[in-house]
């Protein structure tokens, strides 16, 4: 366990409680600092005395390629939600800078307007090139901030790539945000996020073809069992706004979704065990020149 939150051993498990605390109590400065030790992983569940929270359906995950329209989106949902009372937290997922390892603080620029509100807490995560770790924080994170008030946590992700849906599976619910004239796009996600997907959106429907882009990914879903609602949404005019804050309030969970996701909280589980090794490197070492495939490997070396 590392000192948290830049003070020293001694009181590396006193001060996060204390902080934690203060953030419960409404201390946004404190909620800051606790987060960045979450993403920093030098805090734990067991460490706050935090029980992991249950399912209950206010976190949300929301991804999609870039340029769909999901931080406008988002930022219409928080207008929407807290003009009726309610506290809401985002966590936007952000791809790391390869030459300096911060976040590119996209995301959260493009919802700085909506940080100024008092019911609304935005929270950047740079994901530092560690997909495997990056589930976990976002756990804690989205737990810490029920813990603190939020009526509900959205998770965004940047893209729906493999990364982003390990991170995205974590919610309880999940949105796929999609755009017009993306249909063998659309088509090429089926086998991915569309079948964690709980909703699909498709946003812009200012635009020509959105109706088309639904009606194809309806078409698409044809042979699923329970195929999640399409919504037609535009952040630019706030058409479809108001429908989608309200449904995804009372959004039932879809079974498939739901096995979809359990199956890739348990692969980023296993990839942490495995990478948690003692002897990864001397494993890769020897793999990295060998004859002898990973799969051979993992036959003779792990059991259940």
């Amino acid at each position: 366990m590392k000192a948290g939150i830049g003070y020293g051993l001694a009181e590396s498990e006193r001060l996060p409680k204390t902080i934690f605390e203060q953030a419960i109590s409404g201390n946004r400065r404190s909620l800051a600092k606790l987060l960045t030790a979450v993403e920093n992983g030098e805090v734990t569940h067991d460490l706050l005395g935090l029980s992991t929270r249950a399912v209950d359906g206010s976190v949300i995950g929301v991804t999609g390629a870039p340029g769909v329209g999901k931080s406008c989106l988002i930022e219409g949902l928080l207008s929407t939600w807290t003009s009726n009372g309610l506290k809401i937290a985002v966590i936007a997922v952000d791809p790391s800078s390869p030459l300096t390892g911060g976040a590119l603080l996209g995301d959260r620029v493009r919802m700085e307007s909506a940080d100024n509100n008092p019911n609304v807490f935005v929270r950047s995560f740079a994901t530092r090139n560690q997909p495997g770790g990056m589930p976990n924080a976002v756990v804690l994170a989205a737990d810490v901030m029920r813990q603190c008030g939020y009526d509900i946590v959205l998770i965004e992700t940047v893209g729906a790539g493999q990364s982003e849906i390990r991170v995205v599976s974590v919610a309880d619910r999940i949105v796929l945000v999609e755009a017009p004239l993306r249909g063998d796009e659309v088509q090429a996600e089926k086998a991915g996020v569309m079948e964690l997907a709980d909703m699909i959106v498709v946003n812009k429907s200012d635009l020509d073809g959105s109706e088309r882009t639904a009606a194809n990914i309806i078409s698409a879903l044809e042979l699923t069992i329970n195929p999640p609602p399409v919504l037609l949404t535009s952040a630019k005019n706030s058409a479809g706004i108001e429908d989608l804050a309200s449904q995804l309030r009372t959004l039932p969970a879809k079974p498939g979704a739901e096995l979809a996701r359990a199956r890739e909280r348990l692969l980023t589980a296993w990839d942490n065990a495995l990478l948690s090794r003692e002897d990864i490197n001397e494993v890769l070492d020897g793999l990295a020149g060998s004859e002898n495939s990973a799969q051979e490997w993992v036959d003779k070396n792990l059991r259940w």
